[in-house]
């Protein structure tokens, strides 16, 4: 038996274009100004990648410059999330800042992954910027085949019953 689950990929696709939108009206935190978490909770958005292989879901996060300890990633009631803070780096008071387009602080992403997963197996490993979740899928309940034996017609109801019948 194969469970069916919808996925809420459009759903995701919209959450990321309204934070991209978000970021490109300039509410990130920029060098100078003053970061509010409160007035925005969202103020950038790593770029997520996510694909299925048959035994599992790959999550894949661009997080240039944020340390694995300020991340976070829960798995809860089939949403997984990602949370953490990119940090200024720069000490900017010797210096002019010409251009910054980077975005710092707090960032939250969560993905709504279907229910025939294995959480207790999630997997997550980080590399040269790059977080890797990997969300294993629950093994699917195998159809046991019966073969059908063409021959006499009737079937045995208890064991010894072929003794009984002279065969």
């Amino acid at each position: 038996m194969t469970a069916m689950t919808s996925w809420e990929l459009f759903e995701d696709l919209r959450t990321a274009q309204e934070d991209m939108l978000r970021m490109n009206r300039g509410r990130g935190w920029r060098p100078g100004r003053q970061y509010d978490a409160g007035a925005d909770a969202a103020a950038w958005a790593p770029a997520v990648d996510i694909s299925e292989r048959k035994d599992a879901y790959l999550v894949t996060v661009e997080l240039p410059g944020v340390k694995v300890g300020d991340l976070e990633i829960t798995f809860e009631d089939g949403l997984l999330t990602i949370q953490g803070e990119r940090h200024f780096a720069r000490d900017s008071a010797g210096e002019r800042v010409h251009r910054s387009e980077r975005c710092y602080g707090a960032f939250r992403r969560s993905i709504t992954l279907p229910s025939h997963v294995e959480a207790e197996k999630i997997e997550a490993s980080a590399e040269d910027g790059v977080l890797q979740i990997l969300v294993p899928k629950a093994q699917e309940v195998q159809a046991k085949r019966i073969q059908v034996h063409a021959g006499e017609g009737h079937v045995a109801l208890t064991p010894g019953a072929e003794a009984k019948n002279g065969r």
